[in-house]
């Protein structure tokens, strides 16, 4: 089911390490095509595109592409007690961990009356994207509305695929979701398609442009938001989800068996790579993972992820081995099962979950962290979405004339090292012509 890859008794360079990495290349490849081809067909024919695309790919003819209000009042009245609640509790905890991601303002003063002001704007405007296609996401819902509300973003609007069981409605309990967090603007479009629409809107529907994009998703969704890139800002390409399970002869099999099947059941593309320092557990895991693969409800889906080239057992000879591997790899999720884990060590990753106890699954609903995360290697230099996302720093210069004079001279010296005399006229006409008791003032005679 799984394949082993030995890399005991190599040294390997990074370039070798990332050489050696199991990934699903040519689905990548051939997704971008795709969804830049369906990103076009938005852009030009908008409407009409989206409603060949809901046929085609969701089974879906004449329903709401805009949601009506009366669809979120009934989604969120019909929602089980019990599911609400749940919601409400990752709603809150989620809440409280993105208020910690936003910086206080700083003031910096470089001297009397010389100030620069760093402040965070939050963009105007998001479109927030939650997948529906093999599975039902309402905790989507929460980890990409909760930080935009937090960061203060003003107009929110939200896509989801159609659902042919619902009669081209979104998923009730996605509606239920975004009433339950207040968004009213929800829209019925799913894939590649539905970044389009977001990025270019459609004024058939009243869906005016965003200027963010983010929403985990497949590879055909991410490919989407490489291709709209430009357009308007985009969180990390979070495509078909992946988990890396560094482990050494203290794990137990059969948690590491259920943590790579808990992932591997999201779709036929997801990513589930074992890196351990013992064979005696590499050959426990393999030996669990069978039946238990075969017990699970989407056995057909998780044994397809396990069997692809993106999915893998690999051997190491130490944990050092295993790190460098691990930090190569650049995993959406990470999780460490080793006596000594050293979280520290592992610096490319969506997210680091530490020890027996913190599986991916919690991530993925209640441990107020948020699970829309880098794939595909991005985590080596992109960070999971936050509060953070929906922020623009931005700096606030204020000098007066005794501080600008006393930087007057250099500005002018660098302005005409750069040929570009005009920057340092901007300054020198500031002290000319100006009352003798004004600071800096000069007699233009």
């Amino acid at each position: 089911m799984l394949r082993t890859i030995d890399l005991r008794g190599r040294t390997l360079s990074p370039a070798e390490l990332l050489a050696t990495v199991p990934r699903a290349a040519a689905a990548r490849e051939e997704a971008l095509t795709t969804a830049a081809h369906i990103v076009d067909d938005v852009a030009a024919r908008g409407e009409a595109a989206l409603r060949e695309q809901a046929e085609r790919f969701d089974r879906v003819t004449e329903h709401d592409i805009r949601v009506p209000a009366a669809h979120l009042d009934e989604a969120l009245a019909e929602l089980d007690p019990d599911v609400r609640a749940a919601l409400e509790e990752a709603i809150q905890r989620v809440r409280e961990a993105s208020a910690a991601q936003v910086p206080a303002p700083t003031v910096t003063e470089l001297g009397p009356g010389a100030r620069v002001t760093q402040r965070w704007q939050p963009v105007r405007r998001v479109g927030l994207y939650v997948p529906g296609g093999k599975a039902v996401y309402p905790s989507s819902v929460v980890m990409n509305v909760v930080p935009a509300q937090v960061a203060g973003v003003s107009e929110i609007a939200l896509a989801s695929p159609p659902q042919s069981e619902f009669g081209g409605r979104v998923h009730p309990v996605i509606l239920g979701a975004a009433k339950l967090l207040g968004v009213t603007e929800v829209y019925a479009m799913g894939g590649a398609g539905a970044i389009g629409a977001l990025a270019h809107g459609v004024p058939a529907l009243g869906l005016e442009p965003v200027d963010v994009v983010t929403g985990p998703g497949n590879n055909f969704v991410a490919a989407a938001k490489r291709a709209v890139a430009g357009i308007v800002g985009t969180d990390a390409e979070a495509g078909a989800t992946e988990i890396l399970v560094v482990a050494d002869e203290t794990a137990d099999a059969r948690l590491v068996a259920a943590d790579l099947i808990s992932q591997a059941e999201h779709d036929e593309q997801a990513s589930a790579v074992l890196v351990t320092t013992s064979e005696r557990l590499a050959d426990d895991v393999l030996a669990d993972i069978g039946p238990r693969a075969a017990a699970t409800r989407h056995a057909d889906r998780v044994a397809a992820a396990l069997a692809g080239p993106q999915s893998a057992v690999v051997l190491v000879d130490d944990l050092a081995a295993a790190t460098a591997f691990s930090n190569a790899y650049a995993p959406e999720h990470l999780e460490l099962h080793l006596a000594d884990p050293r979280p520290a060590d592992f610096v490319h990753a969506g997210a680091v979950f530490v020890g027996p106890d913190s599986p991916v699954s919690l991530g993925d609903y209640l441990a107020g962290s948020n699970h829309v995360l880098p794939t595909g290697g991005q985590a080596r230099y992109s960070s999971g979405l936050s509060a953070a996302t929906f922020l623009r720093p931005q700096q606030v210069i204020e000098y007066d004339r005794a501080a600008l004079a006393v930087v007057r001279d250099a500005i002018v010296t660098l302005a005409e090292a750069e040929a570009l005399p005009a920057h340092g006229e901007a300054i020198t006409v500031r002290f000319t012509g100006r009352p003798a008791h004004e600071p800096g003032a000069e007699n233009p005679a």
